[in-house]
């Protein structure tokens, strides 16, 4: 099997380097090519694959081919490279906004399989959220290695698509949430007299531990917050000044725009 990959920014290194370090394949049967030569280039020798000559070649040699391209140039690669895939290749779009449909669309080709994925920036440490759309051209095994590829970057679901705009909110765009709460604890805890290196450390920890009891506890996270909270103790004041100053509505205020603007990508 031939993994290939066009575009090679933040995402596509890292979906390149879970499928390399994971062994799915060899690394000489991944191949990458970028707009960005130098780029690619790069790639390929950090991760011992091989640069694709043009994306037309690398479209013609994958059996699964990931587009980890920006939106607005997604349908005029599309058009480039449409003549040159083929009807058995799984092709794998991790392009924010565009659907399945759409896509489809573009490329003309009956029975294309096509599987759509929005991943989270956390897969660069190996703790991303995939949820992956496949249409109905797609078999069980082939969305068995898609989600393989996915899981070893985190966490991965099969979702249906008409989920993708608010699966983009609440884990594709909501890490640049949690960084912020991160950032003010910190803030708050630099102002309380902490060095800010701590600060960091102590803030952060306390979100990822706080997310693997949910992940692994099974509990609601209601309940995980009442353990926290004694009576008349620190925590229920805390947790009152938040409740006052609306943080529940602000974040969910916040999510639904980030949906509304995926709609509308």
């Amino acid at each position: 099997m031939k993994i290939g990959f066009i575009g090679s920014g933040n995402m596509g290194s890292t979906i390149l380097g879970g499928v390399v370090s994971a062994g799915i394949v060899d690394a000489g049967d991944v191949i990458v090519t970028d707009t960005d030569t130098k780029k690619a280039a790069a790639m390929a020798e950090k991760y011992n694959v091989k640069q694709g000559l043009s994306n037309e070649l690398v479209a013609e040699a994958a059996d699964i081919l990931f587009l980890c391209v920006k939106p607005q140039v997604l349908y005029s690669l599309i058009e480039q490279i449409k003549e040159c895939v083929r009807k058995e290749t799984v092709i794998v779009s991790v392009v924010a906004g565009q659907s399945i449909e759409r896509m489809i669309d573009a490329f003309g080709i009956p029975g294309l399989k096509l599987v759509r994925v929005m991943p989270n920036t956390p897969a660069l440490v190996g703790e991303g959220m995939a949820a992956v759309a496949p249409n109905e051209n797609v078999s069980e095994e082939e969305k068995a290695e898609v989600l393989a590829i996915f899981n070893k970057l985190g966490r991965a679901e099969i979702v249906s698509e008409n989920l993708m705009d608010i699966v983009t909110a609440v884990s594709g765009s909501s890490p640049a949430f949690v960084f912020m709460f991160i950032e003010a604890m910190a803030d708050a805890a630099v102002r309380g007299g902490m060095p800010r290196d701590k600060a960091y450390t102590f803030a952060a920890q306390a979100v990822l531990g706080s997310a693997k009891m949910v992940l692994e506890s099974g509990k609601h996270p209601a309940e995980l917050k009442d353990m926290v909270c004694s009576p008349a103790g620190t925590t229920i004041d805390a947790v009152a000044v938040l409740e006052e100053a609306g943080m529940r509505s602000a974040v969910i205020k916040a999510i639904k725009a980030c949906e509304e603007k995926s709609k509308n990508l």
